[in-house]
């Protein structure tokens, strides 16, 4: 299949593709729907596939039922019948043809109904009444079984046959209602009302026979699902035959395919209770011989270790001597810790008396006035030494004492300057020199020969 070209400002299509894309719109766009129409043209070629047109007053579509779908219809296809179909619009892209692809077929009046019992089932669904979570489990044993039913019907009689079979020691309370017609949803709710609000029964039947989709509708009104959903007693529902499906089966805690079925769920069978409690006894009665048993080895046990009272007395003195004895031990040993205790104190007291402490503090100041004497004089003698050499030292630096030895210090009269190196006075210099008891003027000459 070509894809559309670009022309200007628009597409070129092939047929096929036009047709192709005409259906993908169709089936996108309007998906699943229900149809009422009359049947007509109906052909049934070898293949199995049901083909014919739907048509109202004024308006026709042509429709096809393949041969899955043909299989589980609940009416035969005739021309002229009015009936209900559901199914999927679509095109067949080969002729162009506009068609609608059945799934789904149901008489007109019973189409009706059918669709209203889908479209309150996933209502119903979407809300949660048919949430497991919201199940309540039935009672192993219940006290007593309620039945809400005809008391005229087939389904009760079946009920009651069962239970007898299976529990006859089980009470049956009947709460009679009407199970088709207008007030047949209504009879249900008041039933459900009236059990919950007298509290007789543990758990509850909800039963009716077979029948047709009308027939069973008071079972698929919404009226009676929201009941079934509030009630706090375990409902357990056998509505119909095993192909039958109600409202009132999703929403119950149990949904039995039959009456008969019903009743089996909520009792036992009294044979596997019977053959239950034989082995429960059984298992009881070895118990109990382990128990007597056991009672019997310790009662023996405790009528060995009874004894008569004077040798209980006995054991008592002779445990209290034992204790006595043991007391004074510890007496003794006590007494003989605190007199140590008191030893230890008594000499720390001597130890630590004002007295004792004043004569030691004494003692240790003559040492102490002795030592720092003695290390005052060390001292002394010390310095003494090292101030005689000190003034030796200082005496033989003393420039007196020198010029006492035949020395004698020059210096220049004009600046007073000592003179150390002969450049210092050169010839015709006037000098002076200091010697031991004065002053000697000096005038420098040349030296013999200078002249020459």
């Amino acid at each position: 299949m070509a894809p559309p070209t670009r022309q200007g400002t628009g597409y070129i299509y092939s047929v096929s593709a036009l047709n192709t894309e005409t259906r993908e719109l169709l089936e996108s766009t309007l998906g699943s729907v229900w149809v009422q129409g009359e049947l007509s043209n109906l052909a049934s070629p070898r293949s199995g596939h049901l083909y014919f047109t739907l048509k109202d007053a004024s308006s026709q579509v042509r429709c096809a039922l393949f041969k899955g779908n043909r299989a589980g219809l609940a009416v035969t296809p005739a021309d002229g019948l009015q009936v209900i179909v559901h199914g999927r619009v679509s095109l067949y892209a080969p002729r162009g043809d506009y068609q609608l692809i059945v799934d789904h077929m149901d008489p007109a009046g019973e189409g009706a109904l059918r669709q209203a019992f889908e479209l309150l089932k996933r209502r119903l669904e979407a809300q949660g009444l048919f949430d497991p979570r919201h199940k309540r489990p039935l009672p192993a044993l219940p006290r007593r079984i309620g039945v809400i039913s005809s008391p005229t019907g087939a389904a009760l009689r079946d009920i009651l046959s069962v239970l007898e079979r299976r529990f006859p020691a089980v009470p049956v309370l009947v709460y009679p209602i009407r199970v088709q017609g207008e007030q047949a949803a209504a009879d249900i709710v008041a039933a459900l009302a009236t059990a919950e609000a007298r509290g007789d029964c543990d758990v509850l039947i909800l039963a009716r026979g077979g029948g047709s989709l009308e027939d069973l509708q008071p079972f698929n009104e919404e009226s009676v699902a929201r009941a079934i959903h509030a009630c706090t007693l375990p409902v357990v529902s056998g509505v119909g035959h095993q192909v039958d499906f109600t409202i009132a089966d999703f929403v119950a805690d149990v949904r039995a395919e039959t009456p008969s079925a019903a009743a089996a769920a909520v009792v036992p069978d009294q044979g596997e209770w019977r053959q239950r409690l034989e082995r429960l006894a059984a298992r009881l009665r070895v118990l109990m011989a382990a128990r007597l048993r056991h009672e019997g080895q310790r009662l023996e046990w405790l009528s060995r270790r009874l004894r008569h009272p004077r040798r209980t007395l006995q054991e008592t003195q002779q445990r209290a001597d034992t204790l006595a004895m043991r007391l004074d031990n510890a007496m003794a040993r006590q007494l003989v810790a605190r007199r140590q205790r008191l030893e230890r104190l008594e000499h720390r007291l001597a130890t630590g008396s004002p007295v004792t402490r004043v004569t030691l503090a004494r003692h240790a100041h003559a040492r102490l006035t002795e030592r720092l004497h003695q290390t005052w004089q060390r001292a002394a003698e010390r310095r003494r030494a090292r101030l005689t050499l000190l003034e030796r030292s200082l005496a033989g630096l003393d420039p007196d004492s020198v010029l006492q030895r035949g020395y004698a210090i020059v210096s220049r009269v004009s600046d007073g300057r000592v003179v150390t190196r002969v450049a210092m006075a050169p010839a015709g210099t006037t000098l002076k020199a200091r010697v031991a008891d004065g002053e000697l003027p000096c005038r420098v000459t040349p030296p013999p020969g200078a002249d020459d």
